[in-house]
């Protein structure tokens, strides 16, 4: 298997487990697509994605219901994408998704996160080149030959298709996203999420000791309400 499938199963073994932290990410991203495409899913493929993953995630149809509507609010506040990068203890590189309505805020709580656990903040394209920005699609696996779908989907731009318990996954880089999808849709595949993720090209392995180090500044920026994602170079630690 390839890197999109290790990064993957070590991912699953850990963040995001909280649900209302997963509903309040969920929430942003339904703001975003419809200030972004209106609140048709019809017409707004990145709020059917959206919707997608609401419903792979368990959020109630009437709170998903409740964000479009809201959304559509001209009072409501865009949240706005914002990636910070820097260096955790240990030469760990960190990048971080955010989606917030005071960038200000934003940048103060992050600064504080890692001068108070011996990190660095660092400047734009700092660490982002040591990352490949990918996008996702998990679809149902039944009826569907994965080896025999990856040589199909190769044309839409497909680096990685493989099955696991959860159905079968499709890893492309990050601009292929909107032909995947629109593909997966004209052959009436089902697609039960799909995403983002920036997988490290090379990974670190520390002590366990230098690992709780990084894990403390990890916490505080997972913990952070702005924050969408965390990504990092340390080596994953199967439990």
């Amino acid at each position: 298997m390839g890197r999109a499938f290790e990064f993957r199963k070590a991912r699953k073994m850990k963040r995001w487990s909280a649900m209302a932290k997963t509903f309040t990410r969920i929430g942003k991203d339904i703001v975003m697509a419809v200030k972004e495409g209106g609140p048709n899913p019809e017409t707004n493929s990145r709020l059917r994605a959206v919707m997608q993953n609401a419903k792979a995630a368990n959020m109630p149809k009437d709170n998903v219901e409740r964000a479009i509507k809201k959304a559509t609010d001209k009072d409501t506040a865009n949240y706005k994408e914002a990636l910070f990068e820097g260096y955790a203890a240990h030469g760990i590189a960190i990048l971080i998704e955010t989606a917030s309505d005071n960038n200000n805020r934003t940048v103060a709580n992050i600064r504080s996160y890692f001068n108070k656990c011996n990190g660095t903040l660092g400047t734009s394209g700092s660490v982002e080149f040591m990352f490949d920005h990918t996008c996702n699609f998990r679809i149902a696996s039944e009826g569907i030959d994965p080896e025999e779908l990856e040589l199909e989907m190769i044309d839409f731009g497909a680096e990685e298709v493989f099955a696991d318990e959860d159905g079968i996954m499709i890893y492309a880089p990050f601009e292929s996203f909107g032909a995947i999808q629109k593909e997966l849709e004209n052959r009436n595949i089902e697609i039960l999420s799909s995403g983002f993720d920036r997988i490290p090209q090379v990974t670190k392995e520390l002590t366990a000791d230098q690992v709780a180090d990084v894990e403390k500044l990890l916490e505080k920026i997972e913990e952070d309400d702005d924050v969408q994602n965390v990504y990092h170079t340390m080596q994953e630690i199967e439990s």
